[in-house]
């Protein structure tokens, strides 16, 4: 790969407290290690070489978990978000000046097992300010978001969903730096806000994916995430 991954991991983790009230939800054990690492291993395996760790509610914990990221093959650097929460939106554009002018995205607590070159290969050809990769969801993990057709994302909603809505924002993008241009500094967005944005501008790629996603945001969630690797290791 050649462009920079950013991992958004500054929120609150609400969803799962108390536990996140005193650790921050990357850091939370799967399967014996942080489910960061299981991330970071996972982004060296697809062939990433630089990542950047938005950081932000006890950021400082996953910087000493985590540190340069050598020992995953990796060089990881840290964008803090500081005592205000900039969302997910704000928190890239804080970093820009760590990712450059193109980078992928993926959310901290998601475990995305495709094929990040492809995504990046993808990305890079489409000539749009951003791509977004979608899955067909069916509703099954969580409530379908996109309607995705003729390989091109129709529509974009989290919170106004239609029936035809098949696929689910799968919670990994592409976005050259101009996405958030608009945004001033220290300015407060979600990075949905700007997907839709560059939707209704014609300027958003999709690219579909056939890999289910895992994720630690519930409950529920976690405790499927921890039985993935426990079932995936205990094969080996």
């Amino acid at each position: 790969m050649t462009v920079p991954v950013a991992i958004l991991a500054g929120g609150l983790a609400t969803r799962m407290k108390p536990i996140t009230e005193s650790m921050p939800k990357s850091l939370l054990d799967v399967h014996g290690k942080p489910f960061i690492a299981r991330q970071l291993e996972c982004l060296a395996e697809r062939g990433a070489h630089r990542v950047t760790v938005c950081i932000g509610h006890l950021g400082s914990m996953i910087r000493e978990s985590v540190g340069d990221g050598s020992r995953f093959g990796l060089s990881v650097r840290y964008s803090d978000e500081g005592g205000t929460l900039l969302g997910t939106g704000g928190a890239l554009k804080k970093a820009l000046p760590l990712l450059g002018e193109k980078f992928l995205v993926l959310y901290g607590d998601s475990l995305l097992e495709c094929d990040y070159e492809a995504v990046e290969a993808s990305f890079l050809h489409s000539g749009k300010t951003g791509l977004m990769t979608v899955y067909r969801n069916e509703d099954l993990f969580d409530a379908s978001n996109v309607l995705f057709a003729d390989g091109r994302i129709r529509v974009y909603d989290k919170k106004r969903r239609t029936r035809g809505m098949r696929h689910i924002d799968y919670g990994l993008g592409g976005l050259s730096a101009r996405a958030f241009d608009a945004i001033p500094e220290g300015g407060q967005v979600d990075l949905a806000v700007i997907y839709q944005n560059l939707l209704e501008q014609d300027d958003l790629a999709g690219f579909e994916v056939f890999q289910r996603f895992y994720e630690i945001g519930s409950p529920a969630g976690l405790a499927e995430t921890r039985r993935y690797f426990e079932m995936k290791e205990t094969r080996r």
